[in-house]
């Protein structure tokens, strides 16, 4: 997976900020991400999600609507929003990458319920805790914002602890957008993920969407997720069946060259976000690697010395199910976790600290023999013998 700036400019001159998060490999299809009201690309459930989706083979784009995060332009334009969702499925094409599948967080479910008619690529629909009513967004505002924006044409009004500008415009196109017309009207398969608990677009929002469309269409309970879907496994599971589920409606892509096999070792190479994150390709697996937020990366994937780690827990629980199932143990499962320091005044600076659990029945002897193997697992070896790097130049 890889992730990179894709920034475009909106039917109205102002620049749209997105990012793409798209496979290494061939993508089973092309999708984006609408946001929820008052959110942004950088959301944790759409970042998550469409991580997810990119995991699983689906190519998305993100993007701030108008007035958010880094996006220009007018926040609180619901017709805007329609249009730039548009402009995004435009600009995508134009590099090849026509989205055949839009998705939609609350509010943004609203707008690719509304876009899609003017899409003839698009061929899935999936929402995610959206209203199946504009004017039930109107409950995120006090009565007596309302009422000053309507007194005042314009005010600046306090949404989710931030301010924004909201105009009279707004408020009506609330009122009066047929968004029930447009579910009935959308001509495309659809998915509607929403949970029971969802204390902020009622599950009657759900009820009122799969009613008004026609077949083919699905729902989904998110079951106890919250409405911006806060815990990773409730993002992981809405990607999950969202890949699932379209998969028999995406249109084939025609494969690319294949990459060049990696037959030993590992190739990483910058992917050109962030300071630090790189592709990493392991034989035919790619996994994404950087830095944490606190050394100016972005987080995306493990570091170096959590790679390095991950091979000295996954070769020392390797070695000792090994020997273990070779001696007749019984041992079901072994689990080690590493840790790595630097010890400041140390010699060797580096600190490798394992941990290792086993399951199984074991008598104090048999774990003792299979505490001692782990000692002499490869990798230990290497890391405690110490080795020599050679470097080569190839241009």
């Amino acid at each position: 997976m890889s992730t990179r700036s894709f920034d475009f400019d909106s039917a109205s001159g102002y620049r749209l900020s997105g990012r793409l998060e798209a496979p290494e490999t061939t993508p089973a299809g092309w999708a984006i991400f609408a946001h929820c009201f008052t959110c942004g690309k950088d959301n944790i459930a759409a970042t998550r999600i469409t991580r997810a989706l990119a995991q699983k083979g689906i190519g998305v784009l993100r993007f701030d609507f108008a007035g958010l995060g880094a996006s220009g332009g007018q926040f609180a334009d619901f017709a805007a929003d329609v249009r730039d969702l548009i402009t995004a499925a435009e600009a995508m094409a134009a590099e090849g990458k026509a989205p055949s599948l839009l998705i939609g967080h609350s509010m943004g479910g609203a707008a690719v319920l509304a876009a899609a008619g003017e899409l003839p690529a698009v061929k899935a629909v999936a929402t995610i805790g959206a209203p199946g009513h504009l004017r039930h967004v109107l409950h995120q505002f006090d009565p007596e914002q309302i009422e000053k924006i309507e007194r005042e044409q314009q005010a600046d009004v306090h949404l989710a602890g931030r301010p924004f500008s909201v105009g009279l415009g707004f408020l009506e196109q609330l009122r009066q957008f047929d968004l029930p017309g447009c579910i009935a009207e959308l001509g495309r398969p659809l998915l509607v993920l929403h949970s029971p608990r969802d204390e902020t677009v009622g599950i009657e929002n759900a009820q009122q969407i799969f009613g008004a469309a026609k077949h083919p269409k699905s729902f989904i309970s998110l079951d106890d997720a919250d409405h911006l879907l806060t815990r990773r496994s409730d993002a992981d599971f809405a990607a999950g069946v969202i890949a699932a589920w379209a998969a028999r409606y995406l249109p084939p892509i025609h494969a690319d060259a294949p990459l060049e096999a990696i037959v030993s070792g590992a190739d990483a190479r910058t992917t050109g976000e962030g300071k630090f994150q790189l592709s990493v390709r392991v034989g035919p697996l790619t996994i994404i690697a950087d830095e944490p937020e606190s050394l100016g990366g972005m987080g995306s994937g493990p570091s170096p010395y959590d790679l390095l780690s991950a091979g000295l827990a996954a070769c020392t629980s390797m070695t000792v199910k090994l020997v273990a199932d070779n001696k007749g143990f019984p041992l079901e499962h072994v689990r080690t976790r590493v840790e790595h320091e630097k010890v400041e005044g140390a010699t060797p600076p580096d600190l490798f600290t394992r941990t290792i659990s086993f399951e199984g029945h074991l008598d104090a002897e048999q774990q003792a023999k299979l505490l001692d193997i782990a000692n002499r697992c490869p990798v230990h070896k290497t890391l405690s013998g110490g080795s020599r790097v050679e470097t080569k130049y190839a241009p």
